[in-house]
């Protein structure tokens, strides 16, 4: 049986409200910053570590689960925790790599219009407090 997969996404909030997203070299869209649970790693763990890479971003207080959602589209096995981030600094060096090939804040109401579909569920449910879809 193929076990379990666990995935970490962060919603980072900065002072003026806007939300941090990444766009990736390998996935079209605007994605909320994120990655895959690690084996021995906390899911604490990989959501900083996930951020620290994409981002640049270091999380320095304590994130809120928001909360899992089922990726039925990936595979009937996964599964991604939503963590709402509002404290947060700015790191002076550059992050993503080849991964990620552009990044940025955008206002929840003026999100660029390639972000994908479980992204704007997310802020939807984070910003608005529509009921929150148990599916990514």
């Amino acid at each position: 049986m193929r076990p379990l997969t666990l995935g970490v996404r962060a919603a980072i909030f900065d002072e003026a409200g806007r939300v941090f997203l990444v766009k990736h070299s390998y996935v079209r869209g605007w994605h909320l910053p994120g990655g895959g649970v690690e084996p021995g790693e906390t899911a604490g763990d990989a959501l900083r570590r996930e951020v620290r890479e994409e981002t640049g971003l270091e999380i320095t207080g304590e994130p809120a689960l928001h909360g899992v959602f089922f990726n039925r589209r990936v595979s009937r096995r996964d599964h991604v925790l939503v963590y709402a981030v509002r404290k947060f600094s700015m790191k002076e060096t550059a992050a993503g790599g080849l991964e990620i090939v552009d990044r940025g804040f955008f206002p929840p109401s003026a999100l660029p219009a390639d972000a994908t579909r479980a992204t704007r569920a997310r802020l939807d449910e984070l910003v608005h407090g529509t009921p929150l879809d148990p599916d990514w």
